[in-house]
């Protein structure tokens, strides 16, 4: 008797993705006194809407002995290093023209930095270089790019540099980074609207796409063709930090699964909203997402290209029914009301919810 050799179709792999970047402490002074401290990192907001999402991805991060909570993905322990720890200062006088305050950030210490050896072997559908202290080495980018069909950025990780004696943060222009050279070779490269003037925009979409948040006006896409601005979603704000990083979990997420690069856009925006409007990281309702998995399921058959797997050019016209995405998207947001959580190891009690904030990056 001859068996038939074939074997039953398998469904596709899921899609599997890399991201990089260091864990942090992060402690808030307000007119001098600290008023609170959290988990930081770009790592901590991006891991809760991939989670939430269930999109799989490894994690590599840096920690020292001294690291105070438990997360989903055990970080690499350096037993000779503390973690990288930043403190946030805010006067409360300062900025009041505007409705802003004024914030000095400073790196009071640093974990080693995440190198090429760190990364698992093999190869991934997308990678994400999110590294807020320095972690992300030219040598480590360079690695990603070689493992991971698109690479995802955060100019921070390229940008940032340090004060030799106090640690303060600054920003320097992309082209005196040592990354510069490697943009051709990214997909996407992520700014807010203060770092955005550390890059020539116009030179840069022409090798990757470039997305600058804009906090309560949404974010603008550039690509080498044109450009494209997506809508917000609206939000009572209470701490803008993690915004930005929220919302490239959400954009990475969006595209992993097949949207066009406008509704993962609009699908950053919308996770970007919920994290403003907590304090610390983010807690989703189970409800609220899966109704966006569902909607992301129904919106992605609309679309006139599929990614699959982000490792071909996208497109960037909206498809038929984005506008119906947003509306939905803002429908579901109604649904569910956020309390707002204090962050863990609260020193005092303000009385304010920005007061209570992780400030690592907005």
């Amino acid at each position: 008797m001859v068996r038939d050799s074939a074997k039953p179709p398998q469904p596709p792999a899921p899609r599997r993705g890399l991201v990089a970047g260091n864990y942090c402490h992060d402690v808030l002074f307000r007119d001098g006194a600290a008023v609170a401290e959290s988990l930081g990192g770009a790592v901590s907001f991006i891991a809760a809407v991939l989670d939430g999402l269930s999109i799989p991805f490894d994690l590599v991060s840096k920690v020292g002995r001294d690291f105070k909570y438990a997360t989903a993905r055990r970080p690499i322990a350096a037993p000779d290093r503390e973690t990288t720890l930043f403190h946030a200062y805010f006067d409360s006088g300062s900025g009041e023209e505007d409705g802003r305050e004024d914030r000095v950030l400073k790196r009071v210490c640093s974990c080693d930095p995440v190198a090429p050896s760190d990364l698992p072997e093999g190869k991934f559908d997308f990678g994400m270089a999110v590294g807020v202290g320095g972690e992300i080495l030219v040598e480590t980018l360079e690695r990603m790019i070689e493992t991971c069909d698109v690479v995802f950025v955060d100019i921070q990780a390229l940008i940032r540099v340090f004060d030799g004696v106090d640690g303060t943060v600054r920003l320097v222009e992309l082209k005196e980074s040592g990354f510069y050279h490697l943009l051709p070779r990214i997909g996407f490269i992520k700014a807010s609207s203060e770092e955005v003037a550390y890059m020539d925009v116009d030179e840069v979409r022409n090798w990757c796409c470039v997305v600058v948040t804009n906090g309560k006006n949404g974010c603008t896409l550039y690509w080498r063709d044109g450009e494209m601005k997506i809508e917000p979603f609206v939000a009572s704000e209470v701490d803008p930090t993690g915004a930005g990083d929220s919302f490239l979990g959400g954009l990475v997420a969006g595209l992993v699964q097949g949207l066009t690069v406008p509704d993962a856009a609009l699908l950053g925006n919308f996770f970007g909203s919920l994290t403003v409007a907590q304090v610390g990281l983010p807690k989703y309702e189970m409800r609220l997402l899966q109704g966006v998995k569902d909607e992301v399921e129904r919106q992605k058959m609309q679309c006139v290209h599929s990614l699959n797997g982000v490792n071909i050019e996208p497109k960037f016209l909206k498809p038929a029914g984005h506008d119906q995405f947003h509306a939905f998207l803002s429908a579901l947001k109604l649904q569910f009301k956020y309390p707002i959580h204090d962050c863990p190891r609260e020193l005092s009690s303000p009385g304010k919810g920005t007061e209570h904030s992780s400030v690592l990056s907005a």
